[in-house]
Formats: structure tokens, C-alpha cells, sequence
């Protein structure tokens, strides 16, 4: 895990195909975990491929969805399904991630 001081501010940008249900899904859960981790210290940009495909084809985005950190730095990329909380935390670098309700088991 990379150190980041607790006032850093963070800029993400989520790039989604419109109303698609993993899109949906994806907004969701990638707003949760940033509350929950990040509290307002974060910039969420969600931008719609569709709707803005300069913006896309600048950050070379050939998959959604796809979650880019740009700040702090280095630059990450998080691509595919975006709907486990535990992968978007250990994308995002916050350390290790628990299972999530869906790969846990019944008497875990």
C-alpha cells in the first residue's frame, strides 16, 4: 500500500457506457467506497463514453467500465467489473481488501 497523507485530495474519473446496468452498478459502488474512504476529499467525474468520446478517446479508454485515478499520483487504471467494493479498494491502493459478500461464504 502506498502511503497518502489524510488531507490528500483525489481526482477520479469513471467512464461508463451510459445507463447499462454495470454502469449503474459501477456509479454505485464506486461512490460508496470513495465515501467511505475518502470522505470529501475526493472529485468524482463520471463521464458517459457516448455523450463524450473526446474525453474517452484522450485517456485511451477502450473498455467500460473503467475507473482512472489521476490524483495522487502514479496514474491507475482499474477496468471490468466494477461492482466489488473489496476490488475497487485494493485497485485504488487503500490496502488490503476483505472479501466481499459475494466470495465469502455462508459460515465465513
Amino acid at each position: 500500500m502506498t502511503d497518502y497523507a489524510p488531507g490528500d485530495r483525489w481526482a477520479l474519473a469513471l467512464y461508463v457506457d451510459g445507463a447499462s446496468t454495470s454502469s449503474m452498478h459501477a456509479i454505485e459502488t464506486v461512490r460508496r467506497v470513495c465515501d467511505e474512504q475518502l470522505g470529501g476529499r475526493v472529485e468524482l467525474e463520471v463521464i458517459d463514453v457516448h455523450q463524450q468520446p473526446a474525453l474517452a478517446e484522450r485517456d485511451q479508454i477502450f473498455a467500460v467500465p473503467t475507473l482512472v485515478r489521476r490524483l495522487p499520483g502514479p496514474p491507475r487504471r482499474i477496468v471490468g467489473d466494477l461492482t466489488d467494493s473489496a476490488w475497487i479498494r485494493l485497485g485504488l491502493d487503500f490496502g488490503p481488501a476483505e472479501l466481499s459478500d459475494a466470495q465469502s461464504g455462508p459460515d465465513e
